[in-house]
């Protein structure tokens, strides 16, 4: 019953959206920003009020003429902004009930939105007594009526009983302090409406608090109008408790529960009123949401590969947001198509979104928009943006790094720590690489072989090149203390969201991202499968056989796999030779439904990718990082400018461990 209810009144919101969206335009359609809408509207209130009560006298005598002054003696000013602080008050109590109604048409009450749901419940309850108690002020005839229908209302309550009625028996028991403390309440909580709201969107990544300037500026001049045109008047001349009440014309927007009590009794309205009000806190848990859509999945957001955790419900635009990615929303309802997004991996819930802004054909090629959609397991997406990471430039930073440490780790491939001034870190993601900043301009590529949850220090791992430049410093000349200038994080060669088994082929030196990417992947729990198959020429060229081989025994999901590829006899080597993506073809003769990452030289590359298509691996499961020839004589083997590989066939990676 409640999903055929929120079906119905979705459709109604998505068909009145899109005419507003034509009318209006998508990034200005007032039902994008009701809740920005209703705390402009408690500015104005608040504003409004403040010069009212500068010039209103809390003694009963007194309270009516007062009023009575603000609205004829300065109309210019009170007068108008009396009319203008009572058509807001109305308008912000249609918002937000208009704002409630389309988060539970759109489900936005589930999961980790219970709080905001339920603190929304709070917040009507305390825009409804503010306003009852704002209408009791005037004193005239109508705050009479208010006033007496009110505290009989609660006179129903075992905490007041039926004595609080008799405050309002004679006229005599109406004094100046009582008045102080209805302008006392009235001002207390609306502080306390003011603290609610801004605890209600606390929950909301980067929640909107302030609507579009036209919509604002529109607001404000339709209030004025009203003003003007149909000024709020006080009816009945001054309250009288000695007289029947003349008919009013009723607020209905406030007071639809005062005639109830009027014509039913106390008791009646506070079973209706207090039933309404429980079920709508429990709505969150009344009807139970597929179990996938319970659970936390991960996020892989490119460029970058950053990860981010969705909670069970949480669009892909709320769980970036949250983790302080820079992506691109504006109505962050499914309207404009500013949030538009690639899914590389993963099913998602496209959720509702006008059908003009995502197409069929652009769901067919993948395309979703963020603030709509939601994960059903875990998601790669990609975002047409130069970067994700909030003030990052397009072009990779420069950074200056000290060397703290040299270690030999193989008799040809060095360890080099490197450290930024002043304990700076840098954020990257597992499989990247940097570009050394040779003195001419020259660039040579090393990935970072550090997992990025450890990066104190920049770990790469440098395999000495005969007559290369760079190499032959570091195994030269290079000191602890000496400077390096490089640029970074660069590169796409990282592991992408999905629930495939992993298989990873590392030749010699490619062994250092493939470790940065195993020790991420550990530190984030991934929970798939993985095989290490590293290939090398000798027994001395596996330079971290123990990691690896520890890393088997602490982690069940992880099986390591050393390929030699010229072993002599007297290595008294006893494991696999060959060529290592031979080997992992014999163990997996069906490639079907895995994912492998391929990280070597080009040699390596250009022979196993084939090998391992033709074994049924899917073309969009394989990924790989070529070390690329791009050297003159007495230079090293690297590429400086070629683009990142993501999917097979390849390209140059640019990356030379």
């Amino acid at each position: 019953m409640i999903g055929l209810l929120q079906r119905g009144l979705r459709r109604a919101f998505m068909a009145v959206e899109a005419v507003f969206n034509r009318a209006f335009g998508d990034r200005i359609n007032p039902l994008y920003h009701l809740g920005a809408t209703a705390f402009f509207l408690f500015w104005v209130v608040a504003v409004t009020g403040t010069y009212l009560y500068a010039f209103f006298d809390t003694a009963v005598a007194a309270a009516y003429p007062s009023v009575e002054s603000i609205t004829h003696r300065q109309w210019f000013a009170g007068g108008i902004l009396r009319s203008v602080h009572r058509y807001a008050s109305d308008a912000m109590v249609v918002v937000m009930l208009l704002h409630m109604l389309r988060w539970f048409a759109f489900d936005r009450l589930r999961g980790f939105r219970w709080f905001s749901w339920v603190s929304g419940v709070g917040l009507i309850w305390l825009v409804y007594i503010v306003g009852i108690n704002g209408y009791m002020l005037p004193w005239d005839r109508y705050a009479q009526y208010v006033t007496v229908q009110a505290f009989e209302w609660m006179s129903a309550l075992p905490l007041f009983g039926a004595t609080i009625m008799r405050n309002f028996v004679y006229p005599s028991s109406m004094t100046d302090r009582f008045f102080s403390l209805l302008a006392f309440i009235h001002i207390g909580v609306s502080l306390i409406l003011l603290l609610m709201m801004w605890v209600h969107v606390q929950r909301v990544p980067k929640a909107e608090t302030q609507p579009p300037r036209p919509i604002a500026l529109s607001l404000l001049a339709t209030l004025v109008a009203l003003a003007l045109l149909l000024p709020v008047l006080t009816q009945g001349g001054m309250a009288d408790l000695t007289r029947a009440i003349d008919v009013i014309r009723l607020d209905w927007f406030f007071l639809p529960v005062l005639p109830l009590v009027e014509r039913s009794s106390p008791q009646t309205a506070w079973w209706l009123v207090g039933g309404g009000t429980v079920l709508l806190l429990i709505l969150p848990w009344l009807r139970r949401r597929p179990s996938q859509m319970q659970q936390e999945f991960q996020l892989a957001f490119h460029p970058g590969n950053l990860h981010v955790s969705a909670r069970p419900g949480e669009t892909l635009l709320d769980a970036g947001l949250r983790a302080g990615l820079a992506l691109p929303y504006d109505c962050r309802n499914g309207g404009c198509g500013v949030c538009q997004c690639s899914v590389l991996n993963g099913r998602i819930d496209d959720g509702a979104y006008q059908p003009g802004v995502l197409t069929e054909a652009l769901r067919a090629s993948g395309k979703a928009l963020m603030c709509v959609a939601t994960p059903l397991e875990d998601v790669e997406i990609e975002v047409a943006v130069a970067s994700l990471r909030p003030g990052e430039a397009a072009s990779p930073v420069v950074h200056v790094a000290r060397v703290e440490r040299l270690q030999r780790l193989a008799e040809d491939v060095m360890r080099i720590d490197l450290s930024l001034p002043g304990g700076a870190r840098i954020d990257f993601a597992a499989g990247q690489y940097i570009n050394i900043l040779l003195e001419d301009g020259e660039k040579r590529a090393f990935s970072f072989a550090n997992p990025p949850h450890d990066n104190a220090l920049v770990e790469l791992h440098v395999r000495r090149v005969p007559g290369g430049r760079f190499t032959t410093r570091v195994f030269e000349a290079l000191q602890v203390g000496d400077e390096i200038r490089f640029e970074g994080p660069l590169g796409h060669f990282t592991l992408h969201a999905g629930q495939r088994p992993i298989l990873f082929i590392a030749g010699a030196t490619g062994f250092a991202p493939i470790k940065s990417i195993v020790e991420d992947a550990f530190q984030r729990g991934v929970p798939r499968p993985m095989w290490l198959y590293w290939g090398v020429r000798r027994p001395g060229d596996l330079y971290l056989r123990e990691l690896a081989e520890r890393w088997a025994r602490e982690h069940a999901n992880f099986r390591f796999v050393p390929v030699l590829s010229e072993p002599e006899p007297g290595d008294a080597w006893t494991g696999r030779t060959g060529f290592v993506h031979e080997a992992l073809l014999t163990d997996f003769p069906d490639l079907r439904g895995h994912e492998v990452y391929v990280c070597g030289s080009v040699r390596m590359v250009e022979h196993a990718v084939p090998a391992l298509l033709a074994q049924g691996l899917d073309e969009n499961a394989c990924f790989s990082d070529a070390f690329v020839p791009g050297f003159r004589a007495n230079q090293d083997v690297s590429t400086a400018t070629a683009p990142a590989a993501d999917v097979i066939p390849p390209h140059a990676e640019g990356h030379r461990p």
